[in-house]
């Protein structure tokens, strides 16, 4: 999935569920976030790199942004740092969702902007889907 474009089915308009993007480019992961979170109650949109988020979240700015750091075109630290310089899109919470887990990896995200860290292979979905309803409700 590292070419996981955002296609004409990404929920542009408001349906009344809180709006979770995802940037994940691992076809696995991306399809346990998309399925699980869909029955959760929330739209959804998975996409494969952070231009892609930055497009997205200016059409329609989601809720919350579940973002991974290692993605092909531009990784999660630059997506971060362009999300929170953008105006209109520095307020959105952004979860990092990650298999790096070096202690210098979750300083940089978080002085970067991001309200948590999870590492992947250490928190299960349903961890994950706690710590979004904790800031989303």
């Amino acid at each position: 999935m590292p070419n996981t474009k955002p296609t004409d089915n990404t929920p542009l308009k408001p349906s009344g569920r809180p709006f979770v993007l995802v940037a994940e480019d691992d076809q696995f992961y991306a399809n346990i976030y998309k399925v699980k979170l869909a029955k959760e109650g929330y739209d959804v949109t998975v996409v494969g790199n952070g231009e892609w988020v930055l497009s997205v979240a200016k059409k329609r700015k989601p809720n919350i942004i579940l973002l991974d750091l290692v993605m092909p075109v531009m990784d999660g630290f630059e997506t971060l740092k362009a999300l929170k310089k953008d105006p209109e899109l520095a307020n959105i919470n952004v979860i990092i969702l990650s298999n790096l887990g070096q202690d210098e990896d979750i300083q940089t995200a978080k002085s970067l902007g991001a309200k948590d860290y999870l590492i992947k292979a250490n928190n299960s979905i349903q961890e994950v889907v706690a710590k979004i309803k904790q800031y989303v409700g």
